[in-house]
């Protein structure tokens, strides 16, 4: 499939740092038995999340699976759980990219209340492009890797957050 030379919508930034995505409605079915978002729901809400980003502001995403056949897929996840999710809240989302190559990337991203600005959840993530043709992976365009470069520049001055890089495992004294 070709590489396509235009970018598919988005920005070449300056980007927010961090990129906010507001307006994120809870799905009632999410609320589960405890009258909380249920664990897998968080997965979803961040997936979601991060479609947005990639959309509105890299031009990735489904319009880059419509045009060229390519997208993003996880490799791997890392969730903490802060506070609970009640379906009364209002969250938004706060993301970070960490690092891009030519095939990859690798974000931060924060579920926040919006009334008291606390972090209920966070996720780290690594992705990659893959070719839908293939199964492999792919280079993005190089209008992409500009904008992911850029991301990860406009992002840099962000000060660490505590969850960045943790270990999963039990503590021991």
């Amino acid at each position: 499939m070709p590489q396509e030379t235009q970018p598919l919508g988005g920005h070449d930034g300056p980007y927010d740092a961090p990129v906010e995505i507001h307006e994120f409605a809870l799905h009632p079915d999410w609320i589960d038995y405890n009258g909380h978002m249920n664990v897998g729901y968080y997965g979803v809400a961040f997936d979601m999340a991060f479609e947005r980003l990639l959309v509105d502001h890299l031009g990735l995403g489904e319009p880059q699976v419509q045009a060229l056949g390519q997208g993003p897929y996880v490799l791997q996840s890392h969730m903490q759980f802060l506070r609970e999710v009640t379906d009364d809240m209002t969250i938004y989302f706060q993301f970070r990219l960490l690092d891009a190559d030519h095939k990859r990337g690798h974000y931060f991203g924060q579920m926040i209340s919006a009334p008291d600005q606390t972090v209920c959840a966070t996720q780290e993530v690594l992705f990659m492009n893959v070719s839908h043709r293939t199964g492999r992976s792919e280079p993005y365009p190089d209008w992409a890797v500009t904008r992911l470069a850029r991301m990860v520049s406009d992002h840099a001055s962000l000060p660490p957050a505590p969850q960045i890089g943790q270990p999963i495992g039990i503590r021991r004294k």
